[in-house]
């Protein structure tokens, strides 16, 4: 992993650490789990929020939350649930913040696009030592953790994988999350009305994505195509949604 990537997994971690993301009971260190069903979040990057968010209640018909800003990293977000504890998160520059430390320029993106995903898992420890075993290089796992504005304490740990297969602005690798079993998904208090249906993932080099991911025992029958695209599609208000 070059170290602009590693400081871009580090800070889409601390992106999504910062707004007490709980991992899905679903288990990421098992064999062949279809993509969609391992996904805890996809990051949708926009270059301003409120636009991203008027965006996507347009597509969707479900207007996103606002959550907040991530300190040091320079971006904020707003959730919108997609059910089975998923959710979609979308990210962008926070105007009070000087410095984005994130390798994907958000202020450059013309459109909304999906630039990653994270994967849940309830077993980071296994999942480390299994990434591992498989000859990959590991970042983590990380504790995290974050006051919630009632008080409430929220933790985490994340895992990710020193590889670089970025391009064309999206990473199709994703960090894994373990999220306390007192944290709230934000799944559960964001707006509903959508479900993610499926996930594609289109690269160049498809053929390493998949053997990477099926090591970490996840099926994301990459295409080879270009550019790199990350494809889902969500069930919403307005009907089929095809969200790249």
């Amino acid at each position: 992993m070059s170290e602009s990537s590693r400081r871009d997994w580090i800070g889409l971690c601390a992106a999504a650490g910062a707004f007490g993301i709980l991992g899905s009971p679903l288990r990421a260190a098992e064999a062949s789990t279809p993509a969609a069903s391992a996904v805890d979040h996809l990051l949708l990057g926009v270059s301003d929020l409120d636009r991203g968010m008027a965006w996507v209640e347009e597509k969707s018909g479900v207007r996103a939350v606002v959550g907040g800003s991530h300190p040091g990293v320079g971006t904020r977000n707003a959730l919108l649930s997609l059910g089975g504890r998923r959710y979609l998160e979308i990210i962008a520059p926070d105007p009070a913040q000087n410095a984005l430390t994130l390798r994907i320029d958000l202020r450059a993106l013309t459109e909304p696009r999906l630039i990653t995903w994270a994967a849940a898992t309830r077993d980071i420890d296994a999942l480390a030592k299994k990434a591992r075993e498989a000859g990959l290089r590991t970042e983590g796992p990380q504790p995290g953790s974050r006051k919630r504005p009632d008080g409430t304490i929220l933790r985490w740990r994340t895992l990710g994988l020193k590889v670089d297969l970025a391009a064309d602005g999206v990473d199709p690798i994703p960090f894994f999350i373990e999220w306390a079993s007192d944290s709230r998904h934000p799944s559960t208090d964001s707006p509903e009305g959508c479900e993610l249906e499926s996930l594609e993932i289109e690269h160049p080099k498809a053929a390493e994505v998949n053997g990477l991911l099926s090591k970490m025992g996840i099926d994301a029958a990459a295409n080879s195509r270009a550019p790199a695209r990350i494809r889902a599609t969500v069930k919403t208000p307005k009907g089929s949604w095809k969200l790249a």
